[in-house]
Parts: C-alpha cells; structure tokens; sequence
C-alpha cells in the first residue's frame, strides 16, 4: 500500500559486494584505479596481460 510507511527502501549495496567478490575471486585488481573490472588478454608472442576496462591502464 502506498504512503503506509511499511515499504523498505531497496539495498543498493550488491554493486560494491559484487565488484568486491570478483576482485577476491580471481586475486587481481588494477594497479592504477583499484578497480577489479580486469580483463586477461593475449599477447603477440603469447605472453598474458591484462587491461583494466575502467581507467585502460594495461600491464603484464
């Protein structure tokens, strides 16, 4: 029922769990921004790295 006082206000604190799951999860956050949203690319000659797809800073 609306304006009944009885309604909760939805949790918006999966967003900031997820990206703190993932970043245990696979162990690697980007040395730049902190940010656990890395992407594992491949390399010319075969070698890994990886490229944050939030600030763009890459490294091996």
């Amino acid at each position: 029922m609306a304006g009944s006082g009885s309604e909760e206000a939805p949790d918006r604190s999966g967003a900031a769990d997820a990206a703190d799951t993932a970043r245990v999860r696979i162990g690697l956050s980007c040395p730049s921004c902190g940010s656990a949203h890395v992407a594992q690319v491949l390399g010319d000659n075969g070698g890994v790295s990886y490229v944050c797809t939030s600030c763009g800073h890459s490294w091996s």
